[in-house]
């Protein structure tokens, strides 16, 4: 188990410095600089000032260079675009909120897809089951920002039902994790529909069946535990999924979350903003799956943390 979590700890080490190098030297390879106000350049000087603030004035090595070592101190940087503030505080302050309506959407979308999998399952080729595909095949195809559309539309602006465009009670979640969780909700659905019509089929589930066991026990303590386990595999993948949507959703429904710093980064050439927001998220994204991995051995004994994993 130690040798499974050090040897893993180096992997996501090594992957966050290659995400980390790529984003860099991509982010200084834009035309343009960050202090380039709606195509207005400043005065030569004042950008010349400038650019020796923020080091952008030596050579692109040695900003890198200077960047890794901030950034093994956990700092950031100022933002180019406002020098009183720094991306840590951004992060401080908009984290909280993306997190919170990622929760939402991650719960729900587990919750709703292995129910409705469930249920198709075991109760393949009936209405429910063909209702709850369609459904699905929907939720891959259509994009959340166009979910998120229609929601405003019928849920605030036709119905009434929700606020939009503001924060601050359970009620602004709704639509905004709703928008996010449509299509997790369809990948988690049809795949754990898959797994349990393979599963129904084992020989176990038909002991258990002929030693009169119950069909919810069946389901629950025999056919459901083998049948999630492609789904918490996938859960890594959903993570980044839900977070990286949200940039968009937390736009469409002015959340102030991660999105809003992120999206103003990019219209501003903020390069500290960028790159500690795509380093923050990067870094979080490989724990998960390093979660992910750990809880595929808990729920599956089978699997071995020494030695090969099997």
């Amino acid at each position: 188990m130690l040798r499974f979590i050090l040897r893993r700890f180096i992997e996501m080490v090594v992957t966050l410095w290659l995400i980390v190098t790529a984003t860099f030297f991509l982010m200084h390879a834009v035309p343009g600089s960050p202090f380039d106000k709606e195509g207005k350049a400043l005065n030569p000087q004042v950008e010349q000032n400038l650019k020796a603030y923020y080091n952008l004035d030596k050579p692109l090595i040695v900003q890198y260079g200077i960047y890794l070592k901030k950034l093994v101190q956990f700092d950031l940087g100022p933002s180019t675009s406002n020098s009183s503030d720094s991306v840590n505080k951004m992060i401080a302050r908009g984290f909280p909120v993306s997190f919170q309506l990622g929760i939402v959407a991650i719960l729900f979308s587990i919750v709703t897809g292995i129910a409705l999998g469930v249920v198709a399952a075991l109760r393949h080729n009936k209405l429910i089951d063909y209702v709850a595909m369609i459904i699905a095949v929907i939720g891959i195809s259509v994009p959340s920002f166009v979910v998120a559309t229609l929601l405003i539309k019928y849920l605030a602006v036709e119905w009434g039902l929700l606020p939009t465009a503001t924060w601050g009670s359970w009620k602004h979640i709704v639509m905004p994790a709703l928008a996010l969780s449509f299509s997790p909700i369809a990948i988690i659905a049809r795949l754990t529909r898959t797994n349990m019509l393979e599963v129904l089929n084992q020989e176990y589930i038909e002991t258990a069946k002929a030693k009169g066991l119950s069909p919810v026990s069946i389901v629950i303590k025999h056919a459901l535990r083998n049948a999630v386990l492609p789904v918490i595999t996938l859960l890594g993948a959903l993570v980044a999924n839900v977070l990286t949507g949200s940039f968009v959703i937390e736009k469409i429904f002015a959340v102030p979350g991660m999105g809003k710093y992120f999206v103003a980064g990019i219209n501003n050439r903020d390069y500290s903003v960028i790159m500690g927001t795509t380093v923050f998220y990067s870094a979080l994204l490989i724990f998960m799956m390093f979660v992910v991995d750990v809880l595929y051995g808990i729920v599956d004994p089978r699997i071995k943390f020494h030695g090969k994993e099997s």
